[in-house]
């Protein structure tokens, strides 16, 4: 059985540990540039003892962004990039770029610029339509991983993480309710999953082995008509059968159209609406429930499905989804998953891995503080975070 905090190879990267912090939203890119916030942002956990942290959302084109403020993979924005690898490197700690195309979830509102989508629709977040992707959309999309993931390199990040989950860009061409295309990138499987396939490629043979390669996929996403298991396992197996990628991160939901399903537990409606203006404040009080719907949270509620995935495939599985305690990763372990990605406890405690190894050291099992109540997800747009009380000393404390 994999040990969760001895070292582990990713692709050519060896990690300390086999703890991933999952890339979560930070909403800390003024002008689509790192800030100080974000930098202590995953510098944190990465003192805090992960094996590496991941930054979210690093888009690859301006239109797909989820909103201006995102950072996207440019020039201007390379050395805020380095000072950020730096940081996380001066504390052990690996870091992962998440690259991707938000497709419809993009705020055409926010950007100034059409979303886009496999096929025209109305957009929930921007209440515009995005327009169907070109043929020259997709090829210029597909070069845009390739160099955003080059930018990376430069940028001296150890990962990339290709975001094909969520109803973003490629997932949304994958889901059969959103993809309604007649030509070669609609109808069959094989058709709709060549989006993701291809920039699985582009961004492999831009980077060939200088960094690991990761994927995050969606098992199913929680949406009537959309992606199921039966068809996300064949595209993994396609993605195994590529070569593309070093591991594949499993996810749920869509940010699109049920973003709950991934999280799990309270769906603080009245949080999100107090962290905006009006008239978008009563619109979230109004129609919140609709849309952030809740499910019943419990430990490790994404293992279900992604044991299939495991049974299936050999390519390196990192498991996500409800992960807080030492006891549920190292049974994630047990089951053959090679790496567990961890969100929410990490928000709570950033110092939760190095209590993992004391605990266990000392014989007792490590239960996170953090309680599921998702109230840190509106936090991103007030400014605050949810942490202890006692933060981690400075950064030259932790080295």
């Amino acid at each position: 059985m994999p040990d969760l905090l001895k070292p582990a190879r990713l692709g050519p990267l060896t990690l300390r540990n086999r703890v991933i912090k999952a890339a979560t939203f930070e909403g800390a890119t003024p002008g689509a540039l790192v800030s100080d916030d974000l930098v202590d942002y995953h510098r944190r956990p990465a003192a805090g003892g992960v094996g590496m942290t991941t930054v979210a959302y690093c888009a690859v084109a301006p239109e797909g962004r989820t909103e201006r403020d995102q950072i996207h993979m440019r020039p201007e924005a390379l050395p805020g990039l380095r000072r950020l690898t730096d940081a996380v490197h001066a504390e052990g700690a690996a870091i992962s770029a998440q690259l991707g195309h938000a497709g419809p979830v993009a705020d055409a509102r926010s950007n100034g610029l059409p979303a886009l989508a496999p096929s025209r629709l109305l957009s929930r977040i921007s209440f515009r339509c995005a327009r169907s992707a070109t043929r020259d959309d997709i090829a210029r999309i597909v070069r845009a991983h390739a160099s955003a993931a080059r930018t990376a390199v430069d940028a001296g990040f150890d990962a990339v993480e290709i975001h094909l989950g969520h109803n973003y860009f490629a997932s949304a061409f994958l889901s059969p309710r959103l993809n309604r295309r007649k030509d070669e990138y609609g109808g069959s499987l094989a058709n709709r999953a060549k989006v993701a396939r291809a920039v699985a490629r582009a961004v492999r043979d831009e980077v060939g082995s200088a960094i690991a390669v990761t994927a995050k996929l969606t098992m199913d996403d929680g949406v009537g008509g959309g992606i199921w298991l039966d068809e996300s396992l064949r595209t993994a197996a396609w993605l195994e059968e590529d070569g593309s990628v070093d591991a594949l991160q499993l996810t749920a939901g869509s940010s699109l159209l049920n973003p709950m399903y991934l999280f799990r537990g309270g769906a603080p409606v009245r949080e999100f609406a107090a962290a905006f203006p009006q008239p978008q404040r009563f619109g979230i009080r109004m129609l919140g429930k609709k849309f952030l719907r809740a499910y019943p949270y419990q430990e490790a509620y994404l293992l279900d499905s992604a044991r299939q995935f495991r049974a299936a495939l050999s390519l390196p599985l990192i498991l996500l989804g409800g992960i807080a305690d030492r006891g549920t990763a190292e049974r994630a372990m047990a089951e053959g998953f090679e790496f567990v990605a961890m969100a929410r406890a990490l928000l709570r405690e950033p110092d939760l891995v190095r209590r993992f190894a004391e605990d266990r050291a000392a014989g007792r099992p490590t239960r996170s503080l953090c309680i599921h109540c998702n109230r840190c997800m509106p936090t991103i747009y007030s400014g605050t975070r949810c942490v202890l009380v006692d933060p981690l000393p400075p950064a030259s404390a932790n080295r």
